[in-house]
């Protein structure tokens, strides 16, 4: 059986519209995949939550670490060899000037003081005898002075030996301390052997470093306060700046100078100094938001418009619990405190309040590009 020509013909328009209609479905497929691939491919910008800092007026002041130091710190020494008779005083307590600290043995000085005063009442009466001959005119005025001057070398005698036997004796040069003991009874002193150290603590010293930004902003004489680690306040002036700065740590030594009544407060407690200045404006932020720029300052970083992110340098004024007080920022800022550790300057992000929800994701696409059916 033939088949009519008319039906070829038509089953040829047949399968050509089949395959066009195959070969449209697949080319759709395989770019509308291409385009959704470049559009997943494209990378979206960091998202970071700022916070609006205002500047507030705040009273002046530096805040410095130190410690508390001795007002004066003495190893006290022995002027005579000698072994050690007896120790006095007692380590750790308070002893007036001139407090016996440690006693040599007296060995022969008493009796060489015992003999130079017989030797200046021999030359004593050796003296009146001599001006009343002269007086009657059996001595001549050269044989008076002569005896004159074996009277003063006797008293010098005399006071010599008192020296050395007073020198068994080492006294406590002020009021203080007697901070450790070094000598012990039988122990043998030479002449600048160690008894002990002596501490002055009243007045107290506290000590703190400024660094060279600060060194303008204080003066001799200024008031300042320190508490202490114990929670005790004191308070006191400045009364030393130092003029050259430690090789080291390029800082300025500064000293206030604070009444200590009895040596309460010891020497060596960690001590938070406040140096008042004249009141300015200031930023307080949290102290998670400081960051190093990429030059090795300490900053800031915060946004300007566009969502740009830009750093600041800053110089702490104070630290506390509730946050720092920095100097170095101009009017209100909108300041980086999440995220603020991976962007850089200039970069562009996505910002989002503190506080404020987050931003819902758009849903992905499907693979083949076109909208999945409800």
């Amino acid at each position: 059986m033939q088949i009519k020509q008319s039906h070829l013909v038509a089953a040829a328009i047949l399968g050509g519209v089949v395959l066009l209609f195959i070969g449209s479905w697949a080319f759709g497929a395989l770019f509308g995949e291409k385009e959704v691939a470049k559009v997943e491919a494209k990378p979206q910008a960091l998202m970071v939550t700022t916070r609006l800092v205002e500047p507030e007026l705040r009273p002046g002041a530096i805040v410095l670490r130190g410690r508390t130091e001795a007002a004066r710190t003495v190893i006290v020494r022995a002027e005579t060899a000698g072994p050690v008779a007896s120790v006095p005083a007692a380590e750790g307590s308070f002893v007036r000037r001139g407090a016996i600290l440690c006693r040599i043995s007296v060995d022969a000085r008493q009796a060489s003081l015992d003999q130079a005063r017989a030797a200046l009442k021999s030359r004593q009466l050796q003296m009146q005898a001599s001006q009343r001959l002269a007086a009657q005119g059996y001595r001549s005025q050269t044989q008076v002075l002569q005896d004159q001057a074996n009277l003063d070398s006797a008293n010098a005698s005399v006071r010599q030996a008192q020296v050395l036997l007073d020198q068994v004796n080492i006294r406590a040069p002020f009021s203080g301390v007697f901070d450790r003991r070094e000598a012990e009874v039988g122990s043998y002193l030479a002449p600048g052997g160690a008894c002990g150290t002596m501490l002055e603590l009243d007045p107290l010293v506290i000590v703190a470093d400024l660094a060279e930004s600060q060194i303008g902003k204080v003066r001799i004489g200024e008031t300042a306060t320190a508490t202490l680690t114990t929670g005790e306040t004191l308070s006191g002036r400045i009364r030393f700046v130092a003029r050259d700065a430690d090789p080291q740590t390029r800082t300025y030594r500064v000293e206030v100078v604070v009444s200590n009544p009895g040596g309460r407060a010891r020497s060596g407690l960690s001590a938070d100094v406040r140096i008042a200045t004249p009141a300015a404006t200031a930023h307080r932020l949290p102290s998670s938001a400081l960051v190093l720029g990429s030059d090795g300052r300490q900053g800031v970083r915060h946004i300007l418009g566009a969502g740009q992110v830009a750093f600041t340098p800053i110089e702490i004024l104070e630290q506390g619990p509730d946050g720092v007080w920095v100097s170095g920022l101009a009017g209100p800022v909108q300041l980086i405190v999440a995220g603020q550790a991976f962007v850089n300057e200039g970069q562009t992000v996505r910002v989002r309040a503190e506080g404020a929800p987050a931003p819902v994701a758009a849903p992905a696409p499907p693979a083949n590009g076109k909208a999945a059916r409800p």
